[in-house]
């Protein structure tokens, strides 16, 4: 997902704060909204697609290596758009201060571990595992927020977290094995998102920063294989290597949909949307993979799927009401 930085997650990630919709006439408005739900759809829609992306790769590279390439091919493609759309600067503004690098820094080491996780994830058999992690992650959100931003839940949202904890908590039990994946990649995918949220940086420079931050790591890894002869970019096959440097455009164009649909929608309706990515996922391991789906997951999924249906309601009523002229009783 995200594996750009939003609230609810940037950017297989995928956790960027979707702004505002621009004030426009009515027939603006829904043209504008049209485009903007497109857009959402077609970010969520690729986002829950990965793992046909990530199964196939690692048939002919392992983890790691689809990582460093991952890192590598980003950074091209990230660099070529950076210059096209003239963002240079915002980088140079935002890296001026230390604060921000040091924080760039922590979400670096965060979105790499988050990608690793779910292409080792998705590579092994846990691709319904991985969706659980990022339908999760919108409640963990909640909770990192009242931890370390001081927010205050009010009554469904406990209701939701605790139905959410309920959940992984049955699965826990039922199949007596603690859901590690699904807890790591919510866990690494928030507190990226926390980071994120207080850096003063758009989606685009931030992750182009932080893949620079992570190339030379890469490139030294890529070299250490080419030099023990255990690479496999040039060496297995063409549809390996365009597979291998398919993974830019995996990591950047859903990014920009998302971004080009936030700057359209309102959060509530980004907010619903996200589940898309997460739910082809679940659907993608099931049906495409086999991976099994007992009683045990359709009772731990309906559990957080309840607490993700009262919490979006919620959300929703509260941003009506807050609306100017909206039902405030």
């Amino acid at each position: 997902m995200t594996d750009a930085a939003q609230s609810s997650a940037e950017a297989s990630p995928p956790a960027v704060t979707a702004p505002a919709a621009t004030a426009a006439s009515p027939a603006e408005s829904s043209s504008l909204q049209r485009a903007g739900v497109a857009y959402g759809l077609a970010a969520y829609g690729m986002w829950g697609l990965a793992p046909v992306y990530f199964k196939s790769v690692t048939r002919y590279a392992p983890p790691r290596e689809v990582l460093a390439h991952r890192i590598l091919w980003s950074v091209v493609l990230l660099v070529i758009l950076m210059t096209v759309l003239r963002q240079w600067r915002a980088a140079r503004d935002a890296l001026r201060s230390a604060r921000t690098v040091w924080m760039l820094v922590g979400s670096t080491i965060l979105v790499a571990a988050n990608w690793y996780a779910y292409i080792w994830a998705t590579a092994n058999g846990r691709i319904v595992e991985g969706s659980l992690g990022y339908f999760i992650n919108p409640l963990v959100n909640v909770l990192l927020g009242t931890v370390f931003l001081g927010e205050r839940l009010r009554p469904k949202q406990k209701a939701s977290v605790a139905l959410a904890a309920c959940g992984v908590g049955v699965m826990t039990v039922g199949m007596k094995v603690v859901p590690s994946v699904a807890l790591f990649l919510a866990g690494t995918f928030a507190f990226y998102g926390l980071l994120r949220k207080r850096v003063a940086a758009g989606a685009l420079v931030g992750l182009t920063v932080e893949t620079v931050f992570l190339a030379p790591l890469a490139l030294a890894y890529l070299a250490h294989l080419s030099w023990s002869d255990a690479g496999h970019f040039g060496t297995v096959s063409r549809r390996a290597d365009v597979l291998l440097a398919f993974s830019g455009l995996m990591t950047s164009i859903p990014l920009l949909c998302f971004a080009a649909g936030a700057r359209r929608l309102r959060l509530a309706t980004m907010g619903i949307l996200q589940y898309l990515a997460p739910t082809l996922q679940l659907i993608v391991g099931v049906l495409l993979y086999h991976e099994p789906f007992t009683r045990v997951h359709a009772a731990s999924f309906g559990l957080i799927w309840a607490g993700l249906a009262m919490y979006s309601v919620d959300a929703i009523l509260v941003l009506r009401r807050s609306r100017p002229g909206g039902d405030r009783t």
